[in-house]
């Protein structure tokens, strides 16, 4: 019979994904699932941008610009100021999400067998777009007990060989939480300018800061103009997911002229998300606001019950909705299944990620869990109730 293809073989599951059988099957057995698995935040999108798409006036629901409309990109420019990163409409590439700008960014700047460094745990996804690219991931760990800070400086230059191309962070990270200080990002500056490297910054979690700390972008101030991509998105900013609306950004001209021949071999994104990202960037501060709150006071209420739990480390996320929580077993993949499998209390249960999909070194990350806390407080206290009851009977 016909062969599947090595890329293909070798293209990882998605440690987020690949338990929703065994969780449909809770579902049929009448159980109650609490998600805390997954980043699909349960904030309602922006009215604004529902109603754009409700009221547009489109007879044709034809192809946009493959880098996305004008007026769409002109107004990210203007929300970007907002932010101190000054570009325009012209530095920037629409895309299917974050996820293609990724895709495109790995296309761009490294060719087969080229290499990208990123401090581990990171996004799981971002393994499965180094396979699709036939790129390879050089990971540099940071450790729990750091808060997974970034690593050393002196650590990452140890790996770089003549084909490295990049270093990858996200900020703030999925799935520690971690949000980069100002010096961090300067190190990460000065050591991309000394290599002659790019420098990636997924921050598609820009707005979830918490204790009052601000969001430092590499596109603030000058002096990475060639070196930066940015990769950003609506989709958690807005609670817009499934418009699957991100962008590239990059002063790079050469880079920008790139990635716009791989968004032409795509045609061009959606054109009613567009319309309702456009809209979305009307959105009142208060939103935001109230958004942050809300998960300032869940953040705080998932880390005071977790540390209740004998044997559990946990990390104070900085950023983002996500932590990652180190468990006394020995395999979470086989912990999870068992939770929606062969656990419950009073017909309900709890749905984790395993971390090993967020490691790309073998091994690594078997004992811990990825948390999204994405559900309200009430839910957040229940869930970890559970967790905690099933840690207690749980055999490895």
């Amino acid at each position: 019979m016909p062969s599947i293809s090595k890329k293909g073989q070798l293209m990882p599951q998605s440690p987020i994904r690949k338990l929703v059988p065994f969780a449909e099957k809770a579902y049929s057995e009448g159980k109650i699932v609490y998600h805390l698995n997954i980043g699909q935040p349960d904030i309602k999108t922006p009215q604004v941008a529902l109603d754009a798409v409700k009221v547009h006036s489109l007879e044709i629901l034809a192809y946009t610009r493959s880098e996305g409309s004008e007026d769409y990109r002109k107004k990210i420019a203007t929300y970007y100021a907002k932010n101190d990163i000054n570009v325009t409409h012209s530095d920037i590439i629409v895309t299917t999400g974050g996820s293609e700008a990724l895709l495109f960014a790995f296309g761009s700047i490294m060719d087969v067998d080229d290499e990208v460094i990123i401090p581990e745990p990171f996004y799981a996804n971002y393994n499965g777009f180094s396979t699709a690219s036939g790129i390879n991931i050089v990971p540099v760990i940071s450790k729990i007990e750091d808060n997974f800070a970034l690593p050393a400086i002196e650590e990452f230059e140890k790996l770089i060989t003549p084909n490295t191309k990049a270093i990858l962070i996200c900020n703030p990270g999925n799935p520690t939480g971690y949000l980069y200080s100002k010096e961090e990002i300067k190190q990460l500056a000065d050591l991309v300018k000394k290599h002659d490297l790019f420098l990636i910054s997924d921050e598609v979690y820009r707005e979830f800061t918490y204790d009052g700390e601000k969001h430092n972008s590499i596109m603030e101030g000058t002096g990475l103009e060639e070196h930066a991509i940015m990769i950003d998105s609506v989709s958690k900013r807005y609670s817009m997911c499934g418009a699957r609306i991100g962008c590239l950004v990059s002063k790079n001209k050469e880079v920008i002229q790139t990635v716009l021949k791989f968004a032409q071999a795509r045609l061009s994104p959606p054109t009613l998300a567009q319309i309702a990202s456009e809209a979305a960037l009307d959105t009142p501060q208060s939103y935001f606001d109230d958004v942050l709150e809300e998960y300032q006071e869940r953040r705080d209420v998932l880390i005071r019950e977790l540390k209740t739990i004998d044997g559990v480390k946990v990390g104070t996320p900085k950023g983002a909705f996500y932590c990652i929580v180190e468990l006394p077993i020995k395999n979470s993949d086989t912990f999870a299944q068992w939770l929606l499998e062969d656990f419950e209390i009073d017909k309900e249960t709890v749905m984790v990620a395993p971390a090993g999909g967020f490691y790309s070194t073998p091994g690594v990350g078997t004992n811990q869990i990825r948390i999204a806390y994405v559900l309200n407080q009430e839910s957040l206290v229940r869930a970890v109730y559970l967790l905690k009851e099933a840690l207690k009977v749980y055999k490895d």
